[in-house]
């Protein structure tokens, strides 16, 4: 009897090695920021624990201190023979597309570019559309008329990000104010909270009452700010620009924010990027008062990164250029628990009716 249940164990085990042993293995290689940014990278890097948890796969992540380690760790992915390697963000690009044609036989994926080699599928958005959207919210919302744009790199991709926010805010209103300003040239300006932190404080000085940031972990420092600053007075108003609307003023405040905020004014709003950040806007923890994130525009990277994983799996993959837009949910605006008080049915009914304008190819949103 001691043998059968020896043997039955030794069996048990094998089984259990042979099946570990045929797991897919997706490597993760993460943009400057780091999985943990609360917004682009941390939206690839959920897409990726939901495939592990619901297809069984094994998933290893490398994070840069530098960006002239991401090569590195793109190859130790394929000396190690993983059978799918992403790259998160478009500076890993030249990283992913030469280790790919290094290795014709493994398949890699590339979120937020194109990349020339034939064995990589190239995960892009269409984020003017999303952007658009916000921009319109932005506009309606705004009590004075300006509203702010803080871009991370200043490279073509957020540029895509301004220019559709510029086009729907001005569709919304056409006498708004844009002010506009990146963190940085480089990649570090993707995590820079600080510099994030003075642009918004020179935003506010100007006008601005609801500031979108698409700028990865810097954003963190335009909410971190609106926390401590969370509303505008008429007295600290430069000239020229006055409260012409008072949106909110029947939404439930916290203690702690009428304090702050007495007499003549109007609160300060984020729109968040990438993830849905609207919690982030919750400075009291309580839903059912005044939150000071107006919404997000949603980029699902988690989405197409947890599809591509799918396909290895169960042998699919294609190579090439995929595009997210609209039509097919890759991006969004996000309305929850923590924003629903803000945006009356309405407003929403206005915005739904523009998304389909721009679904239908009746609004044209710019990319630059």
């Amino acid at each position: 009897m001691k043998k059968f249940v020896t043997l039955a164990l030794t069996l048990s085990t094998l089984g259990a090695s042979v099946a570990s042993a045929q797991a897919v293995r997706v490597g993760m290689a993460y943009d400057a920021g780091g999985k943990a940014d609360k917004s682009f990278n941390q939206s690839a890097y959920e897409g990726s624990q939901l495939a592990a948890k619901k297809l069984g796969i094994q998933v290893k992540d490398f994070e840069p201190s530098d960006p002239s380690q991401i090569i590195q760790g793109v190859r130790s992915f394929a000396k190690e023979g993983f059978d799918l390697t992403i790259g998160v963000g478009f500076s890993n690009n030249a990283s992913i597309t030469q280790v790919a044609k290094e290795n014709p036989d493994l398949y890699f994926g590339l979120v937020d570019d194109v990349s020339t080699a034939k064995n990589v599928a190239s995960l892009v958005f269409n984020e003017e559309q999303g952007s658009y959207l916000v921009g319109y919210l932005a506009a309606m919302n705004s009590s004075t008329g300006v509203v702010g744009f803080i871009g991370g790199m200043n490279i073509p991709l957020i540029h895509k990000f301004e220019a559709g926010y510029r086009a729907g805010v001005k569709a919304a209103n056409p006498k708004a104010t844009i002010i506009s300003q990146y963190v940085g040239n480089t990649p570090e300006a993707w995590n820079n909270p600080g510099k994030a932190k003075e642009i918004a404080a020179n935003m506010r000085g100007r006008g601005a009452d609801i500031i979108f940031a698409a700028a990865g972990g810097s954003g963190n420092g335009l909410i971190d700010y609106i926390k401590q600053t969370p509303c505008l007075n008429a007295s600290q108003l430069p000239k020229g620009v006055t409260f012409k609307s008072d949106n909110f003023k029947n939404v439930k405040k916290s203690a702690a924010y009428a304090k702050a905020c007495t007499g003549n004014t109007r609160p300060m709003f984020f729109i968040g990027v990438d993830s849905n950040q609207n919690y982030l806007g919750d400075f009291d923890k309580n839903p059912a008062t005044l939150n000071h994130g107006l919404t997000s525009m949603v980029k699902r990277v988690d989405n197409a990164v947890y599809a591509l994983i799918n396909e290895v799996k169960n042998d699919k993959f294609k190579a090439g250029e995929r595009r997210f837009g609209l039509k097919d949910g890759g991006v969004a605006y996000a309305v929850d628990q923590y924003n629903k008080a803000l945006l009356p049915a309405a407003q929403i009914a206005k915005v739904e009716a523009v998304k389909q304008q721009i679904i239908k190819g009746q609004i044209k949103v710019p990319t630059k």
